[in-house]
């Protein structure tokens, strides 16, 4: 769940809306303990973590824009809507039996 904290700012004669992303606890300190590991570390392999987090974000944008626009439902063989409906009947089958009261 994402909180954010709207507020005006005045810059160069301007009034300025800014929206700020608040972190919540629990966001915090999952922050603060990955810190406390990477202080170890050398600064190639921090540069490396850093790399890899950037693509993940890049991964993440592009695996939801994907995700949106699949959730349309669209037949990607290009069939006319006619044609799919009538392959959907075609498909469907009955059982002929009876049923007791």
């Amino acid at each position: 769940m994402d909180f954010y904290c709207y507020f005006y700012v005045k810059q160069f004669s301007v009034n300025m809306l800014v929206k700020l992303r608040v972190m919540t606890v629990a966001t915090k300190n999952i922050i603060d303990a990955y810190s406390s590991l990477f202080e170890g570390l050398d600064s190639f392999t921090k540069l490396e973590l850093i790399e890899r987090l950037s693509r993940s974000l890049k991964k993440e944008k592009n695996t939801k824009e994907k995700a949106f626009f699949k959730s349309f439902g669209a037949f990607p063989e290009g069939k006319s809507a006619e044609a799919i409906n009538e392959e959907i009947k075609a498909s469907r089958t009955f059982r002929d039996k009876d049923l007791k009261f």
